[in-house]
């Protein structure tokens, strides 16, 4: 039987598949982001993502301007008003909170002390602090929306890389993020089942396709093919798909970067679960860091979306035919010998008996009990350098 007439026999008349989420690891990263967003930081599809986050470039102008130069200038009708006078422009910018973190941390000034202060005092402290600071340049990021806001203020070699732009290179291999390519928003975990449904409508609770006056954040997967890799111990088909997650913030938030992986399911509330081969790049806003994207980032995204899963598939297979151990002794032996405690080897014996009904013998059995005893840690370095074990060990047969 051909490994796409085994697929097609997982599937039930909905499309959906029998996973084994117990395996691999837990990522709750994109979880985060899905409990965290207001309605309004939700899209529906990459087109209604690009659309947003490129208008908001349109209207912006970036500058390299002296901190001297500028001037705070202080509501008389509110007292909570503070804007500022920038040189060569016309009218006040008004800082959001944000920016207004960001100048008071570069000139050395407690944001939430001033944010306390009547507008008034807290400008004569702002402005003291620019006036006597000593790095003379900083770029600024302003948008036009109806009134003119300071949306970041960074140092002058500031690498910005524009939100639309990392939307723009997912759109080049995902099309609009629904279906139109193989990338698209994940399905659904069944947890009564144990199956995994990947045709689920777009909505404003399902989609993972996100983005704020802050960052953007995308996750896609690659559903709708599951690759079989191996046999799970009851005979049925091991099944994986293809996803990623990238993020960015043109105000200095955070970096950019992006995940990739291979998974077995996405519950409803936006976890990955059974994820396998997980790697990660991020890229600083440094002085070169729109080369960067250009160069490393834009085309790793697009050889991970046109790669064969064969590496992967291989990898897997040739950690299940390694044997390992064939006795208690073996067992503890090949633990130990990899620097792992006597607690975290008897621990890793025991969950792998315990979810597998017998005790580990292949070098796969041992990662994937690894991966489990990191799931259960709640310190996460502890559980990082657990997976990042598991990880080096299953590079190292593949």
């Amino acid at each position: 039987m051909s490994n796409v007439e085994v697929l097609d026999a997982t599937r039930d008349a909905n499309g959906s598949y029998k996973v084994d989420v117990g395996r691999g690891q837990r990522i709750g990263r994109v979880s985060s982001e899905w409990f965290s967003r207001p309605e309004d930081e939700r899209f529906l599809s990459l087109s209604e993502l690009f659309n947003s986050v490129n208008s908001r470039s349109e209207r912006s102008r970036t500058r390299t301007i002296e901190t001297a130069a500028v001037r705070v200038e202080a509501s008389r009708d509110n007292a909570e008003r503070l804007s500022l006078i920038l040189p060569g422009a016309a009218d006040p910018v008004s800082p959001t909170h944000w920016s207004f973190g960001q100048l008071t941390g570069l000139i050395g000034a407690p944001a939430a002390y001033l944010r306390q202060l009547p507008a008034a005092l807290a400008g004569i402290n702002l402005q003291y602090g620019l006036v006597s600071h000593r790095a003379e340049q900083v770029k600024t990021l302003e948008t036009d929306d109806g009134r003119v806001e300071l949306r970041a203020v960074t140092g002058p070699d500031y690498g910005r890389i524009y939100d639309y732009e990392l939307v723009a290179a997912v759109r080049r291999i995902a099309g609009n993020g629904t279906g139109d390519t193989r990338w698209k928003v994940p399905g659904v975990l069944d947890w009564s089942t144990g199956t995994y449904n990947p045709r689920v409508d777009v909505t404003k609770d399902t989609t993972t396709l996100y983005a704020s006056d802050r960052d953007v954040f995308l996750f896609l997967v690659d559903d709708l093919n599951p690759i079989e890799a191996g046999r799970l111990p009851d005979g049925s088909p091991d099944l994986y798909f293809r996803g990623f997650y990238c993020w960015n913030s043109e105000v200095g938030a955070k970096t950019l970067g992006m995940a990739s992986f291979y998974l077995r399911a996405v519950c409803q509330n936006r976890n990955l679960w059974g994820v396998e081969d997980f790697e990660e790049i991020t890229i600083r806003h440094s002085k070169y860091a729109a080369s960067r994207f250009a160069h490393e980032a834009a085309p790793a995204l697009a050889r991970f979306a046109d790669s064969s899963p064969a590496p992967f598939i291989n990898g897997i297979k040739a950690a299940r035919a390694r044997i390992a151990a064939r006795s208690d002794e073996d067992r503890t032996d090949f633990l130990r010998k990899r620097g792992f405690s006597k607690a975290e080897t008897t621990k890793i014996i025991e969950t792998v008996l315990a979810e597998e009904g017998r005790k580990p013998e292949s070098v796969f059995d041992f990662v994937q009990g690894i991966t489990a005893v990191a799931r259960d840690k709640t310190h996460q370095d502890a559980r990082l350098d657990l997976e990042g074990r598991a990880k080096k060990l299953l590079d190292l047969v593949a």
